[in-house]
């Protein structure tokens, strides 16, 4: 037996689409909220659900990535009846999370301005591309936009090569856990004082805020960091990946003692000897001329005898596909790779929740067809009858 999920109880009303969003409600829906997805009706739903990888009759594998154990309610906000029914069950919820452009919030009557009357407890949460207020407002962001935007691409790849996002959409995803973050902030606050309120968090805020070090020295020195080859780290030297007899090795010397250990290891410590890498800022000074000495004897050994000898003694990892990632033997202990049976897809593999709190089991269920729990939450949240749902059907606003 576990112990119950933390969250459970956790009303939330969810207006998300595609990646950002839902991500970080399935963080907590993981724990144990009940998150409800209300859909528009009129346009199929979180376009996420004909995004391939197999899309099918209104689901994909890239919507159950995101959407895990979702209720979904269709409500089309734009009727009247919609709007009524969208502030009765606000009235019983905890938070509302919408993830739209940022001009439109109070537009649609999802800011707390707009629903205190009817829950003044209710925290309004939005993730936007950039915010509620300022110049870019209004503008509509993508993960991929904001990379370029916020400096990421600068500082990604080779550099006699162009620009390089990275591959995972990470902007989007730390949004994601950013904004589930300000909510449960927001929710421990309402409890505590019975008074609820707007959070608002961006995209491009956060993805400013991940530049820390290197946003940082910049304002120090007005110096734009570089790119460097092989990934290698701005002032750590050696910190990068080594080409080997068959792939890669990520070699990380980030104290003094792993560089000594390495030189011991690479049979060379004439180069723990040599004034020119005595120290991080010999090291650093003198990077080319170290590397010309390094990346030979790596070349010289496949990946997995590089891990097997330096594993344990200094930093490293091979680079692995995504395949050979899930597979890790750490990812399998940490139980990271988690099934649900899924009406259309049988048994879907996913991964699982990265927070693990003590004798804790999180909640994996599949997320629902478009519209699939309208009538249920209709009848629990607000007790109505079936002719009261019928009446909705015929005043298209669900």
């Amino acid at each position: 037996m576990t112990a119950p999920l933390p969250l459970n109880g956790l009303r939330i009303l969810a207006l998300t689409q595609l990646g950002a969003g839902p991500f970080g409600m399935q963080v907590l829906g993981d724990l144990g909220a009940e998150i409800i997805k209300i859909e528009d009706p009129t346009t199929g739903g979180d376009e996420a659900r004909r995004v391939p990888p197999e899309p099918i009759g209104g689901d994909s594998l890239y919507y159950q990535s995101f959407n895990r154990h979702t209720r979904s309610l269709t409500l089309d906000l734009r009727t009247p009846a919609g709007r009524d029914v969208f502030r009765r069950l606000a009235a019983k919820a905890d938070a509302v999370y919408a993830n739209p452009r940022g001009d439109l919030p109070a537009k649609l009557g999802l800011d707390y301005a707009s629903l205190k009357d009817v829950n003044p407890r209710l925290v309004c949460c939005t993730l936007t591309g950039f915010g509620r207020s300022g110049p870019r407002a209004a503008d509509p962001a993508y993960d991929y936009l904001l990379q370029g935007l916020a400096g990421f691409m600068a500082v990604t790849g080779e550099p006699d090569g162009p620009p390089v996002r990275a591959g995972v959409a990470v902007v989007d995803f730390a949004g994601g856990v950013m904004s589930a973050l300000g909510l449960m902030v927001a929710l421990l606050r309402a409890r505590q004082t019975g008074v609820g309120g707007d959070v608002d968090v961006s995209l491009h805020d956060t993805a400013i805020s991940m530049l820390t070090y290197f946003a940082t020295a910049y304002l120090r020195t007005g110096v734009e960091p570089q790119r460097f080859r092989h990934g290698s780290h701005s002032s750590v030297v050696p910190s990068q990946s080594f080409a080997t007899r068959d792939g890669w090795v990520l070699v990380m010397c980030m104290k003094d003692k792993f560089w000594q250990r390495l030189t011991e290891l690479l049979g060379r410590t004439d180069l723990a000897r040599d004034a020119r890498y005595a120290s991080f800022s010999e090291r650093l000074q003198h990077r080319d001329a170290l590397l010309a000495e390094l990346e030979p004897i790596f070349r010289t050994r496949p990946t997995a005898e590089w891990i097997a000898l330096l594993r344990g003694q200094v930093p490293c990892a091979p680079v692995n596909t995504v395949g050979q990632a899930l597979v890790d033997e750490q990812v399998q202990h940490r139980n990271m790779v988690v099934s649900v049976e899924h009406p259309r897809y049988g048994h879907l593999r996913e991964v699982g929740c990265p927070i693990k709190i003590d004798d804790l089991e999180p909640r994996y269920a599949p997320a629902a067809a478009l519209g699939a729990d309208t009538e249920a939450i209709l009848s629990e949240w607000l007790g109505l009858s079936s002719l009261e749902i019928e009446a909705l059907r015929h005043q298209r606003a669900i």
